[in-house]
């Protein structure tokens, strides 16, 4: 069903290390309104759905969505630089810092774990669309956030590209 290919759909770069700004990136990889939430939320919708047209187009979405978490998760990585150290970081929550390492979890920018309550699934094919195209607005709004609050073109670069592929 997944086949990784080793190109992301668009080239991630930082200009420079900043712990800061990838415990704020954490939001859009494990918050709620982030890129697992919502690959998992395609994925789980699909599983309902009969349409084999209809169900292609969730899968298709999921996985678009999985390599949308593949570039936050290298970005972080990225931002963190090659050895990570917890006092570079001055916000998000200094326990997931130190128990990660830096590296990117699954968590949101406060280092709360992310859940799988994020996740709205009916059954309902229109209230499934309905909330998908709700969640992406909402994931468009923090990646707007982020862009304004992070002062490195590389990443804004990134945040760009992923602002602008969040389409319901």
């Amino acid at each position: 069903m997944f086949k990784h290919d080793k190109n992301l759909l668009h080239e991630v770069r930082v200009d420079a290390p900043n712990a800061n700004y990838a415990a704020m990136m954490q939001e859009q990889l494990g918050g709620p309104q982030g890129e697992l939430k919502a690959a998992l939320q395609y994925l789980s919708q699909s599983f309902r759905i009969k349409d084999p047209e209809i169900k292609d187009l969730f899968l298709d979405i999921a996985a678009e969505e999985l390599s949308h978490m593949e570039m936050v998760a290298t970005t972080i990585n990225m931002l963190n630089g090659h050895v990570p150290d917890a006092k570079n970081a001055t916000i998000g929550n200094i326990e997931a810092h130190v128990l990660t390492g830096l590296t990117p979890m699954l968590s949101n920018a406060s280092g709360y774990l992310w859940t799988a309550a994020y996740i709205n699934e009916t059954g309902d094919l229109a209230a499934d669309i309905l909330s998908n195209i709700a969640a992406e607005q909402r994931a468009k709004v923090v990646y707007e956030y982020l862009y304004r609050q992070i002062n490195d073109k590389g990443v804004r670069d990134t945040i760009d590209f992923l602002l602008n592929r969040e389409e319901a």
